[in-house]
C-alpha cells in the first residue's frame, strides 16, 4: 500500500510541475506577444485581399528601432490627422517614386512585385516623379483603387517616427489566423 502511495505522490508532483511549467511559458508568451507588439483592427479594405475589414492583426512594434524598413514591409502607421492606417511600403528614403502607364517605378526602373502589386490604375500625386526625403517613405494599399495612401495629399509621404510597427500576424478571425510575411 505504501508503494502505491508513494507512485500516486509522484504522479501528482509531476502533473502539478507540469501545470505550472505551462502555466509560465503561457504567460511568458502573452507578455511578449503584448509588450512587444500591438493588436489593431482592420478598417476599411484597402489592404485587401491580404487583410480584410474586422480582422485584427499584431504588429512588432521594436522591431524598426534595430533595422530599417524595407520596401513591401506592411506597416502601420499614424497619419497626421491622428488616424492609423496599414499600408504597404513602395519607395525608401531617397528615392524618387512614379506611377506612369499603370506602372510603378522607382529612380526610372520599373517596380517587379507578386500579386500584381507593381501595378496601379490612378496616379495621384506620383503621376509626376515623387522625391523621398532623408527618413520618408511611399506606402501604397494592396487594394490600390480603394486605399487613400501616399498618392494623396491628406497622407502623401510617410516620415520614419510615423511608423508605428510591422504587421506579423493575423490573430482574428480564428479561422484564418497566420503570419503576415512581407
Amino acid at each position: 500500500m505504501e508503494f502505491y502511495q508513494g507512485r500516486e505522490t509522484n504522479l501528482l508532483r509531476r502533473i502539478f510541475s507540469w501545470i505550472v511549467d505551462i502555466t509560465v511559458v503561457l504567460s511568458l508568451a502573452w507578455f511578449c506577444l503584448f509588450a512587444f507588439g500591438t493588436q489593431i483592427k482592420v478598417t476599411g479594405q484597402s489592404m485587401a485581399p491580404l487583410l480584410w475589414p474586422d480582422e485584427v492583426v499584431l504588429i512588432n512594434r521594436l522591431l524598426y528601432d534595430y533595422k530599417k524598413p524595407d520596401r513591401m514591409d506592411v506597416v502601420v502607421f499614424k497619419r497626421e490627422d491622428q488616424k492609423t492606417n496599414i499600408k504597404r511600403i513602395i519607395g525608401l528614403p531617397g528615392e524618387t517614386v512614379q506611377i506612369n502607364g499603370g506602372y510603378i517605378y522607382i529612380d526610372g526602373e520599373r517596380l517587379v512585385a507578386e500579386d500584381n502589386l507593381d501595378q496601379v490604375s490612378l496616379g495621384g500625386l506620383a503621376e509626376e516623379p515623387v522625391e523621398l526625403g532623408k527618413d520618408e517613405y511611399f506606402l501604397l494599399g494592396d487594394n490600390r483603387d480603394s486605399s487613400e495612401d501616399s498618392r494623396f495629399v491628406n497622407v502623401g509621404n510617410v516620415r520614419k517616427d510615423q511608423i508605428i510597427g510591422k504587421v506579423w500576424l493575423r490573430v482574428f478571425p480564428l479561422i484564418r489566423v497566420n503570419l503576415i510575411l512581407s
